[in-house]
């Protein structure tokens, strides 16, 4: 980070000038404020990365200075110098969050070390910072439909608190954003969130994959290995298909909720852990239970507050939105420029039904936006099962529904998705419909459809 700029704040030419010599001959940039004041106003108007501020120094010295920086939005990394160095002082400085201290006169080399190690501590901080953030928008619910609102709000609710939640619904709706937007969300969220996905675990390793095994437990056990609880302890353990857990590994699981210990498989030692425990599945485990395949005493120890995900089908109104996001995603991913959807493909997509949820739509996304060659997909370049017209569930024969009941159901809700995949743009909407803007305004007005 030899191109770091740094600002120099001391009241004493000689000094600033010496410490810009020895900055430049490293490689880096500087700017010199002769007081608190000039510093601030420099602050205020550059990015530096580490600032060299003195503490005695006319009208305003460096440690208030320094308490008045820690409500700066992009803060530099600080070394206090001083000439009077004294253990109250770097101790106030430390808890007003200087990096170091430094004491005059300043050698080169103590100087551009404690500089190095500075910034390493800042490019680090700041990268821990991004791979979070891009942690957390990869898992990030998108959406703004009521139902997903809901979701949010419960969410908001339970995570807060230590219990335990059951997170129910299909598969590939959702359910681990919603184990880590708790996780996220919780006092827990600096430590460890670990997932087990217990339907991918064959039913003989799920014991030792939860609570670890000591060497020589079983064929294969050639070295003792600590299992999930340990390694969620303090922190957030996800078991996602909860539902294909065997009953044996069922009823450790029940005595670690109960009691919060366990022994590895092989092992006689009690560890004791302090977990939180999140628990997902798209199974009916009440059914189980009553069909002997789940035990129904940690049934009732999961689900003591359950949070019901509904199926991509039941909120429709995400999946433009759905759509726009993974597009970005994978357009930057693979380096293309942000592709496009015609309308009349996102009216199709919007209709489609999902059976494989969000998780089915990502992948729908990925594919159309590497294999379409142009920076416009079309209704042609959909999926072949996704090719043919929009067409809405007519059901059984009703008694009293006239044809022309049917026409006008059709009829509204196709202009009702056509109107959702333009964003109500009307020129838009009549153009995918193929009639005129004033006719289309003719029909929502005799079928009761608002305008947005």
């Amino acid at each position: 980070m030899s191109n770091a700029k740094i600002l120099l704040v001391d009241d004493e030419p000689n000094i600033r000038r010496s410490l810009e010599m020895i900055l430049r001959s490293a490689g880096y940039a500087s700017e010199e404020a002769a007081s608190a004041h000039e510093a601030e106003q420099k602050l205020a108007g550059q990015h530096f990365d580490l600032m060299l501020l003195d503490i005695v120094m006319p009208e305003l010295d460096g440690l208030e200075f320094l308490k008045r920086t820690r409500e700066l939005p992009a803060r530099p990394i600080v070394i206090m110098v001083s000439g009077n160095a004294t253990i109250e002082n770097a101790v106030a400085a430390t808890r007003e969050g200087a990096y170091d201290f430094i004491e005059k006169p300043i050698t080169k080399d103590k100087l551009l070390l404690t500089i190095k190690n500075a910034l390493a501590q800042k490019r680090l901080a700041e990268e821990n910072v991004r791979l979070r953030r891009e942690i957390t928008s990869r898992f990030e619910m998108i959406g703004g439909s009521a139902g997903l609102a809901k979701i949010h709000e419960q969410i908001n609710r339970v995570a807060p608190a230590n219990t335990r939640v059951l997170i129910l619904g299909e598969s590939g709706t959702g359910k681990e954003l919603v184990a880590r937007a708790i996780h996220e969300a919780s006092e827990r969220a600096k430590q460890p969130f670990v997932k087990v996905n217990c339907a991918a675990i064959p039913e003989d390793l799920i014991e030792s994959e939860l609570f670890g095994h000591e060497k020589g437990a079983f064929t294969g056990a050639t070295a003792t290995r600590e299992g999930k609880f340990q390694q969620a302890h303090h922190g957030t353990l996800f078991l996602d298909e909860v539902g294909d857990m065997s009953l044996k590994a069922q009823a450790k699981v029940l005595r670690v909720l109960q009691e919060g210990e366990f022994e590895r498989v092989g092992g006689s030692q009690t560890f004791r852990v302090d977990v939180r425990v999140l628990a997902a599945t798209n199974k009916n485990l009440e059914a189980e239970a009553q069909a002997g395949k789940f035990r129904e005493d940690l049934l009732f120890r999961l689900n003591v507050v359950p949070i019901y995900l509904p199926p991509l089908r039941e909120r429709k109104e995400d999946v433009i939105t759905l759509i726009q996001h993974f597009t970005a995603h994978y357009c930057k991913e693979n380096g293309f420029r942000l592709k496009t959807f015609a309308p009349e493909a996102l009216a199709r997509l919007r209709e489609y039904s999902w059976p494989g949820n969000v998780r089915e739509l990502r992948n729908t996304v990925e594919r159309m936006v590497i294999m379409t060659p142009g920076d416009h997909i079309a209704a042609s370049d959909l999926p072949l099962s996704l090719q043919t017209p929009v067409a809405s569930k007519l059901g059984a024969f009703q008694p009293g529904v006239t044809l022309r009941d049917i026409r006008d159901r059709i009829e509204r809700e196709y202009i009702q998705s056509c109107l959702a995949a333009t964003a109500g743009n009307m020129s838009q909407a009549a153009e995918l419909l193929g009639i005129e803007r004033s006719n289309l305004y003719k029909k929502m007005k005799a079928l009761g459809i608002a305008e947005k």
